[in-house]
């Protein structure tokens, strides 16, 4: 062979090796077999931030990704150190953080006449309505109510429990092509400086989009379930927006905001799914507290899930970073407790987390340690907490998750099946100091 032939081998070879390197995680393995290869990091020595928080959703394509910079409160750890040094973390576990749910229990026995309103704020673990629709059967089914609570105007990520169609103009639409969207938890193109955003931390914009006509929008939500029916629409929107309602059709015509759409009924209990995809938790305290608490006041909530901290841990080894995370954490329970000072809290940490070392399938160092600091929060704030990562059986239980069905591929995930199981532990956890009571 010719030099140059031989360099341009070598060279489609290099670059056939990079792709295998930058595409496929350091190793695959199929039985007792496990074939590895260095990454592109290991290969040109390249040393990853700790302080860099960039999460990445393998079972979904993220359009937004919440952004923070941390200034780490221990020294970055030395290079040959394979595991972080973790601080210990002293949590009363003797203390049931159900005692901080007492408004809540109180409102529930008034769900017979006027309505108890549920959010479950959480990140990509709560899409598709997963965990929410059991918390939201179980507590329906024991004080009432109905309808599957707020939805936006155009829902992007389809769910389980009602499917949406969007018109302009009398034409089908994506809701990609349908009004914009402005997304608290988005990349700042999208994000509002006067923190407007509604309850669910989005908001749509009539007579703003890519395609004409968004000054007269028609939406059909059909319920997915029976059990789902409601009694009543409720449409929360600028005074300049006007609507007609017909059955499961919204029209809705003007050049206004529309903070988000309602299907429930006048009393029960009414549990709204809110997940924001790639979202740390940290964006509370930049949606107006006045419209918040407006909110909060008027539609009677008596309990805010906020379920958060996963996004963190994947591409964070420093106890110093996860320390000013849970910190933030802190900050927006504050927030959304004096926003809603008659409602509960609970807060709902991350779950068995999992990677792949030497072949060897290990629970992310800072799971634990997050999932502590989480539960010390809650306590000090008088919070209500729930621990995923202990339920689920604590360190390497997403791999037998994974082996029975119930979690995906990426260690991270629980397939619906998995948060199936999941919200029904929670709900049962939530109910049971009133069973015992009964």
């Amino acid at each position: 062979m010719k030099p140059r032939q031989v360099l341009l081998f070598i060279a489609c070879v290099m670059l056939s090796l990079g792709a295998l390197c930058l595409v496929l995680p350091g190793c695959v393995s199929w039985g007792e077999k496990t074939l590895r290869w260095p990454t592109l990091a290991e290969v040109f020595d390249i040393e990853p931030s700790d302080v860099s928080i960039q999460y990445s959703d393998s079972l979904y394509n993220i359009d937004s990704l919440e952004s923070l910079e941390i200034q780490d409160t221990i020294p970055t750890l030395a290079a040959e150190q394979t595991q972080p040094v973790i601080p210990q973390v002293h949590v009363d576990s003797t203390t049931d953080g159900r005692g901080f749910l007492q408004a809540f229990y109180t409102a529930l026995t008034q769900a017979g006449e006027r309505q108890v309103r549920v959010l479950h704020y959480g990140d990509s673990q709560i899409e598709e309505d997963r965990m929410t629709q059991q918390i939201r059967e179980q507590l329906q089914k024991r004080y009432g109510g109905h309808g599957v609570g707020l939805m936006p105007l155009a829902q992007t990520i389809p769910t389980n429990t009602v499917k949406q169609q969007l018109y302009m103009s009398n034409r089908f639409v994506t809701p990609t092509q349908g009004p914009r969207r402005y997304l608290v938890y988005g990349p700042k193109r999208d994000q509002r400086a006067d923190g407007l955003y509604g309850p669910m931390g989005q908001v749509a914009i009539m007579s703003d989009s890519l395609v004409s006509g968004s000054e007269e929008i028609k939406v059909i939500c059909t319920p997915q379930n029976n059990n789902l029916r409601y009694t009543r629409w409720q449409i929360f929107a600028d005074s300049s927006v006007h609507y007609t309602i017909s059955g499961d059709t919204v029209c809705l015509n003007g050049r206004g905001a529309v903070y988000g759409l309602s299907q429930e009924s006048e009393t029960g209990v009414i549990v709204d799914n809110i997940p924001m995809r790639g979202c740390l938790g940290l964006v509370f305290t930049k949606m107006d507290s006045n419209q918040l608490r407006t909110f909060y006041r008027q539609e009677n909530v008596r309990l805010i899930i906020m379920q958060y901290g996963g996004n963190a841990i994947p591409s964070n080894q420093n106890p110093g970073t996860i320390q000013a995370i849970v910190k933030g954490l802190r900050e927006q329970v504050q927030y959304v407790h004096a926003c809603a000072p008659e409602a509960s809290i609970l807060f709902i940490g991350p779950s068995d987390m999992i990677r792949q070392v030497d072949g060897e399938w290990q629970t992310y160092p800072m799971v634990p340690y997050m999932d502590k600091l989480l539960r010390k929060m809650a306590m000090e704030e008088q919070i209500a907490y729930f621990s995923l990562y202990n339920w689920m059986g604590g360190a390497g239980s997403m791999k037998q998750w994974r082996e029975n069905g119930l979690a995906g591929d990426d260690g991270v995930h629980f397939y619906r099946s998995g948060a199936r199981k999941a919200g029904n532990a929670v709900v049962n956890w939530l109910l049971e100091p009133i069973e015992n009571a009964d």
